[in-house]
């Protein structure tokens, strides 16, 4: 099975490992990342403005291409997967939006929506399934307990996203047990690593990276992993734990052998 693939600027950029990672385990488990030509920035937040288009036409580029190429959209970064998915809700549910957006980028082919969208764990989880993940394991992180952070984007808002129940997630939980390793339950699992905050109001992201690796260590995580660039940044620079913290597909390539 071969996906549209959309790496986003972090993946391309600062964290090509990531980027790596993602596609020699996808590789080994059957399915091809074919990453879209010429994609842009997708913004890196979802404009909340009804009238506001412009920011969302690279999302709607991409999402049109893969509708062309007849393949689902993947993508890797909880960010990226936020915008380009709440965008497609829009071109599924707003006729303003669409009438704007086509109007503006001419496409050949009117788009309104059809492009089904991933994050790579959904891949994982419904498409290879877990179980088979289980299989392909060459080298399980047994004994590991490992702590698995969602933060903000990868859940909410749940009707639009539908990955996951926001409140009572257990995708990472689930991907934790397939590679072997033990899941850790704490209470900050999904609350909010202060995100951009970090950009201009460093101590709030301080705060709130800390509080929630404190609470990891606490109910006895030896790791932390998470499924978003930036939570990654925030938990690994400005908790100021030592407790370690990986992206998911460092993991995964790790318990395939890959790594």
């Amino acid at each position: 099975m071969t996906y549209s693939y959309f790496p986003g600027c972090t993946l391309k950029t600062k964290a090509k490992d990531l980027d790596h990672y993602a596609r020699i385990s996808a590789e080994a488990l059957g399915f091809t990342l074919e990453e879209l030509p010429d994609w842009q920035c997708c913004g890196g937040v979802y404009p909340m403005a009804k009238n506001e288009i412009a920011t969302k036409l690279s999302s709607i580029r991409a999402l049109a291409k893969a509708k062309e190429l007849g393949q689902p959209l993947v993508t890797l970064c909880s960010a990226c997967h936020n915008v380009i998915k709440q965008v497609n809700h829009d071109m599924q549910t707003d006729a303003n939006i669409v009438l704007k957006a086509n109007n503006y980028l001419k496409l050949s082919e009117p788009y309104q929506g059809e492009t089904e969208v991933l994050h790579y764990l959904e891949v994982l989880r419904d498409k290879v399934g877990f179980d088979e993940l289980k299989k392909k394991v060459v080298n399980p992180l047994k004994g590991k307990k490992i702590a698995a952070y969602y933060g903000c984007l990868l859940l909410r808002p749940g009707k639009t996203m539908q990955m996951d129940n926001p409140e009572n997630p257990k995708i990472l939980e689930d991907f934790i047990r397939a590679i072997g390793a033990t899941p850790v339950l704490y209470p900050m699992r999904n609350e909010c690593c202060g995100g951009y905050l970090t950009l201009d109001q460093k101590s709030v992201a301080e705060s709130r990276s800390n509080k929630v690796m404190t609470s990891a260590a606490e109910h006895g995580a030896e790791m932390v992993i998470t499924a978003c660039p930036l939570c990654l940044y925030n938990l690994q620079k400005n908790s100021g734990s030592d407790l370690p913290v990986v992206y998911f597909t460092e993991l995964l390539a790790e318990a395939l052998g890959l790594k």
